[in-house]
């Protein structure tokens, strides 16, 4: 299967049932509040997700791919587990880098908004 037909479905079922080997061993990834190498690391900051959001959407607004570079847009959102359960939404894009075996040796992910922004939506929800 083409590696952009497995990030479509990957995106589409986001967080759960991940396909880990499209990325390489030393993967590096990097969004506003992580920077980190190994597929390892990546799998935990997957289940942390998984784990600590509630209805985790993952919406793709295109992908695309030029030589060993692969853009994806996206917005990402979620709700937060406190009482009032605030929707959190962040825009954004990923720049995948392939390596020679055609695997994802990195990730870097880019906000349209600061982390402070998104801290910001917790308590003041944006108007939608």
């Amino acid at each position: 299967m083409d590696i952009i037909e497995i990030l479509k479905e990957d995106y589409q079922r986001f967080p759960e049932n991940q396909t880990y080997s499209i990325y390489a061993q030393d993967v590096y990834f990097q969004d506003p509040l992580n920077k980190f190498r190994g597929v390892e690391r990546y799998k935990l900051m997957i289940k942390f997700i998984k784990t600590c959001f509630l209805n985790t959407k993952m919406d793709v607004h295109d992908i695309e791919q030029q030589g060993d570079i692969i853009k994806t847009e996206w917005t990402l959102s979620w709700n937060t587990p406190l009482p009032w359960k605030p929707r959190i939404s962040i825009p954004g894009w990923s720049e995948l880098r392939l390596n020679d075996d055609n695997l994802i040796a990195s990730h870097v992910d880019y906000w349209k908004c600061s982390p402070l922004d998104v801290l910001k939506q917790h308590f003041f929800p944006l108007n939608s």
